[in-house]
Formats: C-alpha cells, structure tokens, sequence
C-alpha cells in the first residue's frame, strides 16, 4: 500500500504535499530544480478576469520568523493563464488547482465556469481571504452569509470541485467554514495570511508601499494548526492546510490536526526543494511512527486512541 496517497473530491494525490498558491506561481521558475510530477498537486498564482499589475512596490519585507507581503494578486489574467500557463503544466502528471479570485460575485463566477473547463484542472480554490486588495478578496471571507452566497454561485457553474480558502482574519473561522459547507463546498484550504504591518525604524514609516500586508512563514504556524484543529471538528470537509509549514513534521502536524493534506508557502523561497524533500522524508516518518498509512495519523489531537476510518 502507498503510504502517501490519497483521495479528495477532485483530486487523486501520489502524496499530500503542494505548493500554496501565490508562492510558486505557475511552476516554471521551480521545475528548473526537480520534476514538477513529485508533487501531491499545485496550487496555482490566483486567476482574475482581468490582468492585475498588483499593488506598488516595495511589496515584500521579512519579519521575524515570517514574512509579509502585499503582492495584490498580480497575474496574467483568465485568458493568458488559459491559452499559456495551463497548457504547460499539462506535460505534468500534476492535478491543478485553480485559484480563482476576483472584485465582484461576477468576476468570481466568470473566471471559475471557463477556467473550471481546462482539461487538467481538477478543483478550484476560491480565494475570498487575500488581505491585499481594495475589493473582492478578505471582503468576501469575512461574512458568512456572503461566503456562502458566493461559493454556492461559484459552485452552479464550476465543472470540477469548489475549495474554499478561509481568512484567518475573523472572529470565529468554524462559523464561516460551516458557512460556506451550507453554500456546497466540497473542500477547505486554510490558513490564507494574517494582516500585519512592519515599520522602518529610522523613520517610523511603514515599509511596504500597501502599509499594510498578509503575515506567512514559521510565525503563524501555530495560529494554523488550532484552526484547523477547530474546523476539522465541527466541518465535514476535507482540509487542506497550510501555514508555515517547511518541513515533513510540520505536514505531520497538521495531519494530527485533522488536515487531509498540506500546502506549502513561504518556505519555498527559502528552499526551493522544500517539498520534494517533505515527500522523500514522509515515508520514513511514517516508518518511526508505526503508520501504515499518512491518514493513520489523521486528527489524532483530537481523536487520541481512535482513527478516522476514512481517508479524505
């Protein structure tokens, strides 16, 4: 038995791991350094109807144990990543996930009917959390009723499975997964970035141009894992996470947190071999921890002593 691979709607995964979208953009830049194939899936750069030149610079800055960016969802636009992106990837035995994004319930349901129809894009993620844009984005995750609204109009027209990528900017991130679990998703990834600001200390001034921008890396890992430890226990659907993750342990945290797989962001362009290297050392893990199977271990912080029976 394959001890790594696993089944979600849309999705037949050799292993859990993926890069986060926004960190790796198409893949090109990282199939120079290994086979983009080893890979559970790939998350791609968020798609808007429209091009989007992103927000002015500077727009990155490193932060103690993470980093902040307020990028803008800088992208090609729908058609550019349908007749140019998509296809390349197509020479991968990769499933892809579509980012969809947008500023309006029409951009969101325009870009996920046509980009939903692209042969090897096998689910969507609907970006409703991006902390960085002026309109649509964290708007649209901070409501529950217009989560919901939105995902169930995103999901009449998508050909292929909705998930949907939870703020971590709410009070109360199960009120919104059950939310958008009513408006039909069949999947969650979480967590998107956490609004934070880093100042210069010569002059006090903020150092991105945005002021403000979305916190990732190691420093949030812990804020992920107890969401998704919260959601796993009150959603049905299946989890995708993410949040600081770098390393095969982190993956293996927030498995026993109750994620049925994991993503990865900032450590990326930290080491571009990351998650290559998170699938070579899975296995042996799983050795040292006596699992047959990754999902094995699957919410074992909050199921001590009893296994999940499914492996979603």
């Amino acid at each position: 038995m394959d001890k790594l691979s696993i089944k979600l709607p849309g999705l037949d995964l050799k292993n859990p791991v993926m890069p986060a979208s926004g960190c790796f953009g198409f893949g090109r830049e990282y199939s120079q350094f290994y086979d983009l194939s080893l890979l559970g899936s790939i998350m791609v750069k968020a798609t808007t109807l429209e091009q989007r030149l992103g927000n002015p610079v500077p727009r990155v800055a490193e932060t103690s144990s993470g980093m902040l960016n307020a990028i803008g969802l800088q992208n090609p636009g729908l058609e550019k990543v349908i007749s140019t992106e998509l296809p390349w990837l197509a020479q991968y035995d990769l499933p892809v996930i579509a980012n969809v994004a947008g500023s309006m319930t029409e951009d969101y349901v325009a870009v996920a009917e046509k980009i939903s129809r692209v042969e090897n894009v096998k689910a969507l993620e609907l970006n409703i959390s991006c902390p960085n844009v002026k309109e649509g984005g964290i708007a649209f995750g901070t409501d529950p009723e217009i989560a919901k609204d939105l995902t169930a109009r995103v999901k009449e027209v998508s050909s292929v499975p909705v998930y949907v990528k939870m703020s971590p900017n709410v009070a109360n991130i199960s009120e919104m997964a059950l939310a958008v679990e009513e408006g039909g998703a069949d999947g969650l990834t979480m967590i998107n970035t956490l609004v934070g600001m880093r100042l210069d200390h010569k002059t006090g001034k903020p150092v991105i141009a945005n002021k403000t921008g979305g916190l990732s890396g190691p420093a949030i890992k812990p804020v992920a894992l107890r969401m998704v430890y919260e959601v796993s226990q009150v959603s049905n659907l299946p989890i995708i996470a993410m949040g600081g993750i770098s390393s095969a342990w982190d993956v293996i945290d927030f498995i026993s947190a109750g994620a049925s797989a994991a993503a990865v962001g900032t450590a990326n362009f930290v080491n571009p071999f990351v998650c290559k290297e998170i699938i070579e050392e899975l296995p042996g893990i799983l050795d040292e921890l006596g699992a047959d199977h990754i999902h094995d271990l699957k919410g074992r912080a909050w199921k001590v002593g009893e296994i999940a029976n499914h492996r979603a």
